[in-house]
């Protein structure tokens, strides 16, 4: 590295030499490099947007036979993170899966499948699930659906299943309308109750709760701290700043963090992130409550199709509410 920075510094005006390097973690760079006369111009390629997403799958899929029932802007709707080299990659997963199933075409099911496959793995149909268990993450999946499906601020249902990926048992998968990359604290809010609604479903259903509500609670946990202590969503603490940001520890980076506010303002947080997830939690409850025997003809449904996309679901839900008018 010291002979790379000698050199650079050795270079004449006269030579034309450009060094170019790249890196995906600037944060830990030695600022030697990048003083004047080395490295000082950065060029910063963040992940693609929404219009850009789409563009890279146009260009990957242009030599795969697509059938008319892709849809490019859907899909692009529902890969927001991912960079070029995971688009191409799910362009190809989606062309093997339908070669696999004898189509002669890609499908809008082999582009969902793949996606899936690549942010939670495999399905896992082979897995022994007890009964009790696939009752419970039916309950679980449906209570998210019809909150996904009632709340106004919520992103739009895209589809609810329970067969097992990787390590979760099912998934509710919402897409939003395009990239925002702020939000409000209304949709904040709407998030942590449709993240609590599948354990509200459970308790309601069953009576009882189970450990599959664990990943939500900490979603909720982040979330709800991340309110209080840096967006200044706290009625009671203000619009104030109180967390740091988190970086992961590198070389001689400070290993120790000092606290920036006192035992009082922390019991604070405390009750502050208390309340939002009671908040949440009562909110999913009363709209679950409200709409019971809907919720059990969700669940029924998943049940015995395992999978329903969001017009299946909002046909569901459409019945219970027609069904309910009817006897009142």
């Amino acid at each position: 590295l010291n002979q790379l920075l000698s050199e650079m510094d050795g270079f004449e005006s006269n030579e034309g030499v450009i060094l170019i390097a790249a890196t995906n973690r600037p944060d830990v760079l030695d600022p030697a490099l990048l003083r004047p006369g080395r490295f000082d111009r950065q060029v910063v390629v963040p992940l693609p947007d929404l219009q850009g997403r789409e563009g890279i799958l146009r260009v990957h899929t242009r030599r795969i036979p697509l059938s008319e029932d892709v849809d490019l802007p859907l899909l692009a709707r529902g890969t927001s993170g991912f960079s070029g080299a995971q688009l191409a990659n799910l362009s190809n997963e989606a062309a093997l899966h339908a070669a696999s199933h004898d189509r002669e075409a890609v499908t809008m099911v082999d582009l969902d499948e793949s996606r899936d496959r690549i942010l939670m793995g495999k399905e896992r149909r082979s897995l022994v699930i007890a009964e009790s268990d696939k009752l419970n993450r039916a309950y679980y999946e449906a209570g998210r659906a019809l909150a996904a499906c009632t709340l106004p601020e919520a992103d739009p249902l895209h589809k609810v299943t329970i067969i097992p990926r990787g390590r979760a048992l099912g998934r509710t998968v919402q897409l939003p309308r395009e990239d925002l990359h702020n939000h409000t604290k209304e949709y904040v809010e709407t998030s942590i109750a449709i993240l609590l609604a599948g354990r509200c479903a459970e308790e309601i259903l069953s009576g009882n709760v189970t450990t599959g509500a664990s990943d939500d609670l900490a979603r909720v946990r982040e979330l709800a701290l991340k309110m209080v202590r840096e967006w200044g969503m706290s009625e009671v603490l203000g619009p104030l700043s109180l967390g740091q940001n988190e970086e992961p520890v590198f070389l001689a980076r400070q290993v120790t963090r000092r606290r920036q506010h006192g035992q009082e303002t922390v019991v604070k947080i405390d009750r502050e992130v208390r309340r939002i997830v009671q908040e949440g939690y009562q909110r999913a409850t009363r709209i679950l409550k409200a709409q019971s025997e809907t919720l059990v003809r969700l669940a029924d449904a998943l049940l015995e199709e395992e999978t329903l996309d969001a017009a299946r679901v909002e046909a569901v839900v459409q019945a219970g509410t027609s069904a309910g008018a009817l006897s009142s």
